[in-house]
């Protein structure tokens, strides 16, 4: 199952960088969710580290984004939006056919956000083409799972079952269960 990302656009108090003050910014997240009303729970959740006590965050802005992948890469402090143009043939007119779609990479500057893109569409079989990237206002993004959540998921359901499953280490005994399995 794909994710849907939601950009969520947060209106809270943030410490500027530069001169230390607390100014009141608008920036946009992203975030992994089933539906509006998770997307707005969930950034709900994420944002509320970002806060001192009593502060609250005013979301201003909920929408479907249209990135096909999110890729963060590890050193890097920005988003890049990489517009990928998948080139088929259409056999019956011969004509080449171009079809858009949009990666989030993660990078610290253009240069190194076309090699990113370049690395994560190396594995591509058919003909593709970068005609443009651009830096993303994205400020963070938050999925479901950063993998090892998964991995642990994988393991903890390969446990339970294989717990469920009696262990045959004796080829005859195993064929003659499945004998009394087909006798039913």
């Amino acid at each position: 199952m794909s994710a849907t990302w939601y950009e969520c656009k947060v209106k809270y108090r943030k410490t500027d960088e530069a001169s230390g003050a607390r100014k009141v910014k608008t920036e946009p997240f992203l975030v992994d969710a089933i539906s509006y009303t998770e997307a707005e729970k969930r950034i709900t959740e994420e944002m509320s580290v970002y806060l001192s006590e009593g502060e609250e965050i005013l979301i201003t802005n909920i929408k479907v984004a249209n990135y096909a992948e999110i890729h963060p890469f590890e050193l890097a402090d920005r988003w890049f939006k990489a517009k990928i143009a998948l080139i088929a043939y259409d056999q019956e007119s011969g004509k080449e056919r171009k079809t858009n779609q949009y990666l989030l990479v993660q990078a610290n500057d253009i240069k190194e956000a076309y090699d990113n893109t370049t690395h994560v569409m190396r594995d591509t079989m058919g003909e593709y083409n970068i005609p443009a990237i651009s830096e993303s206002p994205i400020m963070d993004v938050f999925p479901y799972f950063t993998g090892e959540e998964e991995d642990a998921e994988r393991v903890e359901e390969f446990m339970r079952l294989k717990d469920s499953v009696p262990f045959q280490n004796n080829e005859d005994e195993a064929l003659a269960n499945e004998d009394a399995l087909v006798a039913e």
